[in-house]
């Protein structure tokens, strides 16, 4: 009995350490603190925009190019945010690895499950 009960506590912790980590909920204005780290970005959006190349932001913090955090949908995963469009002026969190480009903290988004409507 003893030995099933060692066995048990092992393995809940296994299965404790094993689990996903939740991405922490910032703020757009504190993503630059977070460059290189899965975070979760949550605040209202400013802008949503498309580039004549096919590239969509989602601009928080402000619209372009003042806005302080964004998110970045390329032409080739496009078709699976229909829609992405009527995120502007609402409570959204996106989920991903911060990085920096060009001086401004962005997540890349390749699935929808990356955003949230709060």
């Amino acid at each position: 009995m003893r030995y099933l009960i060692n066995f048990l506590s092992v393995a809940m912790v296994a299965l404790l350490l094993a689990a996903p980590a939740q991405a922490e909920t910032i703020s757009a204005r504190d993503a630059p603190q977070y460059i290189g780290q899965e975070m979760t970005v949550e605040g209202v959006v400013s802008q949503v925009s498309s580039s004549s190349g096919g590239t969509t932001f989602i601009n928080f913090g402000g619209r372009y190019p003042n806005h302080t955090f964004y998110g970045v949908i390329f032409r080739n995963s496009a078709s699976h945010f229909s829609g992405v469009h009527a995120l502007e002026g609402k409570t959204v969190a996106i989920s991903g690895t911060l990085k920096l480009y060009k001086g401004k903290p962005q997540i890349i988004l390749s699935s929808p499950n990356q955003i949230k409507v709060r």
